[in-house]
This record gives C-alpha cells, sequence and structure tokens, in this order.
C-alpha cells in the first residue's frame, strides 16, 4: 500500500503503535448549551451534523479512560470465554501466531470504523465504536481472520483482488452478517440470501475506502470477480461457524 500510514485493511498504524494521549476538551463544543441545540434539533429536524459530530467527540475524549478499560475488560474477557474467538487464537497459533492482550489493542478513533489489522501491529479495537460486547466480539473475529488469512496465504497488499477476498471472508465467518444482527441494527430485511448479500455489501464498502478504487462501481467488479472461490472458503472453520 502507498500510504504508510495505514495497514492494508485501513487500520491506521499509529493508533496502534502509539500510547493513548489525553486531548484537551474544547470548550466550544462540550458545553450544556451543545447538549440542548443538538436535542432541540433532533427534534425540529433542523440538526447541526457538524455539532453533533464535534460535541460527541468532546464527550468521546472526556470518558476515553473509561471507555477504553470496558474494551480491554471485554477483549480478555472474550479471548477467555468466546468460543469463536478461542477458536481462532488457536487457529492462528498453529501457523505461528500469537494475538494476545498485549498486541489486541483499544483505543479511540476518529473514523467510523471499529478495527483494524496489521501483521506488523495487531489488531486495532475502536472503543468509542462499539454498541455492546457482541459488537466487539464480531470485530474481533473480523481482525482474527484477517491475521489468519495473513499467515497462511501470501497476500499482496496492493493487489486488490487478494483485498476484496480478505474482505469477503472475514465478513462471512465473523458472524457480523448473521441475520439477528443486520435485522436489529442495520434495518436489513431481506430473508433470502441476506448472508450473501450482507457479505457483498460490507466488502464492497470496504474495498471503496481503498487506494486505487475509485468508486462503488469499481469496488463491487472487484469483489464480485473473486466472490465464489471466497465465498465458499470457509478455512479455518469447517463450515460457516455463524
Amino acid at each position: 500500500m502507498s500510504n504508510s500510514e495505514t495497514a492494508p485493511d485501513g487500520a491506521s498504524i499509529s493508533a496502534m503503535s502509539q500510547p493513548p494521549s489525553p486531548k484537551p476538551l474544547d470548550p466550544a463544543y462540550y458545553t450544556w448549551s451543545s447538549a440542548f441545540s443538538i436535542m432541540l434539533g433532533r427534534m425540529t429536524g433542523s440538526r447541526d451534523v457538524e455539532l453533533e459530530r464535534n460535541y460527541f467527540s468532546e464527550m468521546d475524549a472526556l470518558k476515553a479512560d473509561t471507555i477504553c478499560k470496558r474494551c480491554e475488560d471485554t477483549r480478555s474477557y472474550l479471548l477467555q470465554y468466546s468460543p469463536i474467538v478461542r477458536f481462532l487464537k488457536e487457529e492462528v497459533a498453529k501457523l505461528g501466531g500469537d494475538l494476545n492482550d498485549s498486541n489486541i489493542i483499544c483505543r479511540m478513533c476518529t473514523s467510523e470504523q471499529s478495527g483494524g489489522f496489521s501483521l506488523d501491529h495487531g489488531i486495532l479495537l475502536c472503543a468509542n465504536q462499539f454498541r455492546n460486547r457482541g459488537h466487539q466480539e464480531d470485530t474481533m473475529a473480523h481482525e482474527m481472520v484477517h491475521a489468519w488469512d495473513h499467515l497462511k496465504f501470501k497476500v499482496e497488499n496492493e493487489n486488490l483482488r487478494h483485498q476484496a477476498c480478505l474482505e469477503i471472508r472475514a465478513s462471512t465467518l465473523s458472524g457480523e452478517c448473521r441475520f439477528s444482527r443486520e435485522f436489529f441494527t442495520k434495518n436489513q430485511w431481506r430473508i433470502t440470501e441476506q448472508l450473501q448479500h450482507c457479505v457483498r455489501r460490507r466488502a464492497t464498502l470496504s474495498m471503496m475506502a481503498r487506494p486505487g478504487v475509485k468508486d462503488e462501481k469499481m469496488a463491487s467488479e472487484i469483489v464480485n470477480q473473486v466472490w465464489e472461490g471466497c465465498f465458499r472458503d470457509t478455512r479455518p472453520f469447517d463450515e460457516i461457524y455463524r
């Protein structure tokens, strides 16, 4: 990848390699008047999107220690008790990798992504993006599939077909596209081929964020080129886990 500041899947290298640093609060946004303006705007339909974004960014900064601690506690719990996380950790270990508390890192993120993976730095968990433990579990599983793939296969970071295959497999195998999550959190009401539709959508969105991909049409075409083989490849699982 031409951008040395990001991992192949868009994870911020600097966020993963640096310790969390306190961010001074901006009094222009962290005020009661901002909170009331947001509530009023939502009720009247005259929302100020920039105000909302900056206000909640300031709130995240204020609660950063608590949010990251919750993420770290959940990470440790999942490494010990989650069936899918434990299975993927063991499979990564068989290939010579070691995923643990030291290289699965919780940080506050400014983007909307919930996680990322770097072969050199490990897994990034965006602590301020998780709705609940299940969401964090899905994200960890997604990034752990990436880790397994990078150890198992010769992945070329500049090869968009390789990257599309990684995203198809991670979304298929992590559980993030199971029906209940799509139905209750994404308002996706599709019944037939729901899994395939979700995986295509997520893989296409991920590809759109990569250098060299011009637009959604190009991202979709790349996903379609590798779809058949990558969607059917369930390794290291015998079948799609959930």
